[in-house]
C-alpha cells in the first residue's frame, strides 16, 4: 500500500512539474522579451500555417487559448527537417492553416520565440491563400559555416 501512495505522489508531482514548465515556457512573462525591432501586429484576423507541435489541438489550446479553426493545408517548395523547414522545389509540407486574432498571433510569436528562435514570413499555400509561416533563424554556427569568409588565425 505504501508503494501505491508513493506512485500517486510521484505522478502528481510530475503533472505539477509539467504544468509549471509549460506555463514558464509558453505563458509566463519571463524567459522571452519580444525584440523591439519587430513590427506591431495588425488588429485583424491572421492566417498561420503550422507544421510541428501546433498541429496538435491540446498544444494550440495551451498556447493560444483556442483551436484556431484548423483546416488541412499544404506548403509547396519546402521539406520538413526536424522542427524546421528547408527549401526544396520538389517537396511539400503537410500542415494546418489556422485563423487567429492579433492577440493569439502574439501568443504564437511568444511560443515560437519570434526574433530569437524563429522568424515569421508570408508564404503562399497550395490553395493560393497566404499565411504566416514560422521558419527557424540560423544559428551562429550555421552562419559561420555558410559564410564565404572563413575566420583567420592571428599569428603573434
Amino acid at each position: 500500500m505504501v508503494w501505491l501512495k508513493r506512485f500517486i505522489a510521484c505522478g502528481i508531482a510530475l503533472m505539477i512539474g509539467m504544468a509549471g514548465w509549460l506555463w514558464l515556457t509558453m505563458l509566463s512573462p519571463w524567459f522571452y522579451e519580444r525584440p523591439s525591432h519587430l513590427p506591431v501586429i495588425e488588429k485583424r484576423t491572421h492566417s498561420v500555417f503550422v507544421y510541428g507541435t501546433l498541429r496538435y489541438s491540446p498544444v494550440r489550446w495551451i498556447v493560444m487559448g483556442s483551436s484556431g479553426d484548423p483546416q488541412a493545408a499544404r506548403l509547396e517548395g519546402f521539406t520538413k527537417e526536424g522542427l524546421d523547414l528547408a527549401p526544396d522545389a520538389d517537396s511539400h509540407v503537410e500542415g494546418l492553416r489556422l485563423e487567429v486574432t492579433a492577440d493569439q498571433l502574439l501568443r504564437l510569436d511568444r511560443y515560437e520565440r519570434l526574433g530569437v528562435r524563429y522568424e515569421r514570413v508570408k508564404q503562399t499555400l497550395s490553395d493560393g491563400s497566404t499565411a504566416w509561416v514560422y521558419v527557424r533563424l540560423p544559428t551562429l554556427s550555421q552562419l559561420l559555416n555558410s559564410s564565404p569568409v572563413q575566420p583567420v588565425a592571428l599569428v603573434p
